[in-house]
């Protein structure tokens, strides 16, 4: 298939972080069946290799940058090396992410610097360095994966939520501000997909092993979640919710705030909250 977002870019010049495996490694790969030049980033050399082979066999151009996403040093210097090489930037996927658990309070707050700076800073750093580009092509597409987790704000995980909630928010500021300029702003909240987002975790060990098991659980891979961010992302939808739970959490919250906090401090409440959570599929 061509997605439309080829169709309106056809310079196909895509920026992605976290491309070294996951849904990162599915989008880079998705799009290079489409003939895109992908940039992709991670910290994981062997990831990055590995992704590079599977972008050029799907007939796709592949730049790999390995550096932490939370230095925005090393950022802006790749992010001008792919620039040059590629000529601009069409599609900016701000996908690389961490997750956590833990209790405020207990959870350190130099691991909130490490969750915040990778989460959320890397977010703003792709988007402040790609905006002037796009603003000045008067084209392009910014999305950027946020999560479910910063609509609904569950227990136990907040440092998670507060970075995914500081990604809507941002885009949601800077969708009227690109309008002008033809520049189109999608951000993604999906509930459990399988990933390994908890690999690089910090916090509360039988947290992290909880959510864990929901992940490896979950009955969507990257490439089903891949396939429908790209396909909404053509139609220019800005929430791209993600399975049916995200969309009916979205419209719960919205429609019953007071409802919903006092729900999730009920259920919380309850001692058996883990093994109700670990029993769903998502």
């Amino acid at each position: 298939m061509t997605y439309t977002l080829t169709q309106k870019h056809p310079a196909r010049r895509a920026f992605i972080t976290g491309g070294g495996g996951g849904l990162g490694r599915a989008l880079a790969v998705e799009l290079a069946k489409d003939g895109w030049t992908v940039g992709i980033t991670d910290i994981n050399d062997t990831g990055l290799q590995e992704s590079r082979a599977l972008i050029e066999q799907a007939g796709g151009k592949a730049l790999t940058y390995r550096f932490d996403v939370a230095n925005r040093y090393e950022y802006e210097k790749s992010f001008s090396d792919f620039i040059a090489q590629a000529g601009g930037i069409d599609l900016l996927i701000n996908n690389a992410g961490v997750g956590d658990g833990g209790l405020f309070g207990e959870y350190k707050l130099e691991h909130w610097e490490w969750i915040t700076g990778i989460n959320q800073m890397a977010v703003i750093y792709g988007t402040h360095f790609a905006v002037p580009h796009m603003k000045n092509q008067r084209s392009g597409h910014i999305i950027s994966v946020a999560s479910a987790a910063g609509i609904a704000n569950m227990p136990n995980m907040s440092m998670y939520n507060v970075t995914k909630a500081a990604v809507i928010s941002l885009m949601e500021s800077i969708y009227a501000e690109l309008w002008p300029y033809n520049v189109q702003v999608s951000v993604v909240c999906p509930t459990f997909f399988r990933s390994n987002i908890m690999q690089h975790h910090k916090g509360n060990e039988d947290a992290a092993k909880i959510g864990q098991t929901i992940i490896q659980r979950a009955r969507f891979s990257p490439e089903d979640v891949a396939r429908y961010i790209l396909t909404q992302a053509g139609k220019n939808e800005f929430y791209i919710l993600h399975p049916f739970q995200a969309r009916f959490v979205f419209h719960l919250k919205r429609f019953m705030p007071e409802f919903f906090l006092r729900y999730k401090a009920k259920q919380f409440s309850k001692k058996d909250w883990v093994q109700k959570a670990l029993s769903r599929r998502y």
